[in-house]
């Protein structure tokens, strides 16, 4: 199954870049907006050159925005959870 390519608004690429320029880490920002840092910096180049155009289909929401974030964070989280789960499993290992 192949994954929709995602599709964001100028609007919210140019509010992620302006936290860039405001100050805020790359990653940090990306992370945040549910999007890869590799994305982020290359829309911070286009911004540089002037070459940075946003879909013209639909407009990303409040809600939509948050979503992305839940979801990314939700990743994180389940990633943290079964190292968490593994080292339990190696230590009790070693009790026993």
């Amino acid at each position: 199954m192949k994954i929709p390519r995602q599709e964001y608004t100028l609007e919210f690429k140019e509010l992620a870049v302006k936290r860039i320029k405001d100050g805020q880490p790359i990653a940090s920002v990306a992370k945040e907006l549910g999007i890869s840092a590799q994305t982020l910096r290359n829309w911070i180049g286009a911004a540089a050159r002037g070459a940075l155009a946003g879909s013209a289909t639909k407009a990303v929401t409040e809600e939509q925005m948050e979503l992305s974030r839940l979801r990314a964070e939700n990743i994180r989280l389940k990633r943290e959870n079964e190292i968490i789960k593994k080292a339990a499993a190696y230590f009790a290992k070693d009790v026993l």
